[in-house]
């Protein structure tokens, strides 16, 4: 087991760093046998590193979607159960759910060989679809806002480059990202017309695309190797004890061979909180809280 970032994990608590609240604990360090109504209150972190849209993702490494989903299902009846059902819906109606979800499943497609997969197009619907019922379910569960943060160009991974003789993106693996978050904008957009539900969607694809494409305006120099690991593009082997890393972190996009580096991770979620369109629609994430 390694860490996934370099830093604090800034995509994961910039939400509540930024609006000033208490980084949210993790669902199961919160022990069943105490009041933990304050805590429930301030903030509860379901996400498991690995997981991903289709319960076969990562199967018996991490917590899969729909048992978050279920996590949060009896953390519900938990709270109406504390405080009632008029105060918990309050309160969950006003809360904020973020949703980081997707990319594992869009790496691997984008490593698979070609003639044992789906097509792109074939593949996406599925995730979209099975996403869809997730959402849902959150949304039965009392949630009403929705913070999405969609996939970056897994295609351009340094895990994903180095398998390539050029060592350039991934053309495939940058189309099903691109594909994906065009269907997960289009499912919430239909959502939030139908149900009593509002929205921040953050189109990450674009905005690294921008660090890759102009990485001195951004602060980077660095945009194909991973600072910390081993192998071609320091990819082949993930950042172990053993992995060499790079001098000066702040100037390079990737950490790993999938994940971003800190720096990477502070500008994307400095975009998602205070930007607009088009990366961040309809609505960001600051006008998300106070809407």
């Amino acid at each position: 087991m390694y860490k996934c970032t370099n830093g604090s994990g800034a995509s994961a608590g910039a939400p509540s760093q930024n609006l000033g609240v208490p980084t949210a604990a993790p669902y199961l360090s919160l022990s069943p046998d105490s009041n933990n109504t304050d805590s429930y209150l301030a903030g509860v972190n379901f996400a498991s590193g690995g997981a991903g849209i289709f319960n076969t993702t990562n199967s018996g490494q991490c917590i899969s979607f729909d048992e978050q989903i279920d996590y949060f299902a009896t953390l519900y009846a938990v709270l109406v159960e504390q405080l009632g059902t008029e105060k918990t819906i309050d309160h969950l109606a006003r809360s904020i759910f973020a949703l980081v979800i997707g990319s594992n499943e869009l790496i691997n497609y984008a490593k698979s060989d070609p003639a044992d997969s789906a097509s792109p197009e074939d593949f996406v619907g599925s995730l979209l679809a099975t996403l869809q019922v997730q959402i849902k379910r959150i949304y039965n569960t009392g949630a009403r806002r929705f913070v999405f943060i969609g996939s970056g160009p897994v295609g351009c991974c340094p895990g994903v480059r180095e398998r390539n003789e050029t060592k350039e993106c991934n053309a495939v693996g940058n189309y099903v990202s691109n594909l994906y978050n065009t269907g997960v904008s289009s499912l919430l957009n239909k959502m939030q017309k139908s149900e009593d539900m509002s929205y921040s969607f953050f189109d990450t694809y674009n905005a690294v695309l921008q660090y890759i494409k102009q990485p001195s305006t951004y602060g980077f120099s660095e945009v194909a190797e991973a600072c910390c690991g081993l192998g071609d593009l320091n990819a082949k082997i993930g950042c172990l004890p053993v992995s060499t890393y790079c001098d000066n972190r702040n100037d390079h996009i990737f950490w790993d061979y999938y994940h971003p580096t800190e720096a990477t991770s502070r500008l994307v979620t400095t975009t998602a909180f205070d930007g607009s369109a088009p990366l961040v629609y309809p609505i960001n994430i600051n006008q998300l809280t106070n809407s």
